[in-house]
């Protein structure tokens, strides 16, 4: 097989272009009608009601109904089991403690009479209060904050015969950016932030983390062997020694996450979806923030150090 070198430092300002486009469009996307951040009732509180029925229902026959019994903003969903044989929708009201059983009865009622020839049947409900959905949500965000402070204090650690701070902070920037990458494909394809979120989020770290773990062994090994090499050649050809492996890593794990996807989108599984389709961006964006941006700012970083000590030196 042809080997093939990519100048990475050189590519490293039009991929965060590409990132920053990224982000732009997401941060718009945030302030657009019906788009937004749209937090499950496990972080926001609220009350989900989850109906199995036979036949086929619309939407818009379901909100009218549901609109007859409750005035307050709710959101309908569809799946279907991967057999085929369970349909269901699920109604959920964003923000609300809890809806009185009279209020379920008389919606169960309404569903009941107004789709007769659906055989519709409660077989789900789940409520969530405003101040246990904060706790929760709270400590989602602090299990990814300590996870970031392992990231920084293991890498510094491991790599601090090359400079173990800057290889810890540089690997966190990336680790955040592949972070807003899933966050903002969850706002522009309109999925909810919740627990499968954050499985996302700890899982992407691991993943991305491994890959510019590599990138940072082979950038020592290469220093030991080599320790007079200018920083930014000794980054670039240690990153074209592992590209290969890190690309067949991603793409092999993006298939069978898009199989996933495939799988989510062909049964309506919402549940499946708010996972799959973060995750593939996510790998995409450790995959290739790995590779274009930990060692390119690592090489600006340890540059930009280089040049502050020789001014300082020759002050003196």
């Amino acid at each position: 097989m042809r080997s093939f070198n990519i100048d990475f430092n050189r590519v490293f300002k039009t991929v965060l272009i590409i990132y920053a486009a990224f982000f732009i469009v997401g941060i718009v996307f945030m302030f657009v009608p019906s788009f937004g951040v749209k937090l499950d009732i496990n972080f926001s509180g609220g009350t989900k009601l989850a109906y199995s029925y036979e036949g086929d229902i619309d939407d818009a026959e379901i909100e009218s109904a549901v609109k007859e019994v409750i005035d307050n903003s709710f959101t309908v969903s569809k799946s279907t089991s991967l057999a085929g044989d369970t349909k269901t929708f699920e109604i959920t009201l964003v923000g609300r403690e809890s809806i009185s059983a009279e209020t379920q009865e008389e919606l169960t009622g309404k569903l009941t009479e107004t789709f007769s020839d659906n055989d519709i049947t409660l077989y789900n409900s789940n409520s969530v209060s405003p101040n246990i959905a904060g706790t929760f949500f709270a400590k989602s965000l602090v299990a990814v904050l300590i996870t970031a402070v392992l990231v920084v204090i293991y890498v510094g650690i491991r790599f601090r015969r090359i400079g173990g701070v800057s290889a810890a902070v540089t690997a966190l920037l990336t680790l955040i950016f592949d972070v807003l990458v899933t966050f903002f494909v969850c706002v522009i394809f309109r999925l909810q932030i919740d627990s499968n979120y954050i499985a996302v989020v700890l899982t992407i770290l691991g993943y991305s983390l491994n890959d510019t773990i590599v990138i940072y062994d082979r950038v020592r090994e290469n220093e030991r062997l080599n320790p007079d090499a200018e920083i930014g050649v000794l980054v670039n050809d240690s990153i074209n020694m592992v590209k290969v492996r890190n690309i067949v890593t991603s793409v092999t794990t993006f298939i069978a996450v898009i199989t996933i996807v495939v799988v989510s989108e062909l049964f309506g599984l919402s549940s499946l979806r708010t996972f799959a389709v973060p995750m593939a961006f996510g790998i995409v964006s450790g995959g290739a923030s790995s590779l274009f941006i930990a060692g390119p700012m690592w090489v600006i970083w340890n540059r930009h150090k280089a040049k502050k000590a020789l001014a300082e030196g020759k002050k003196k």
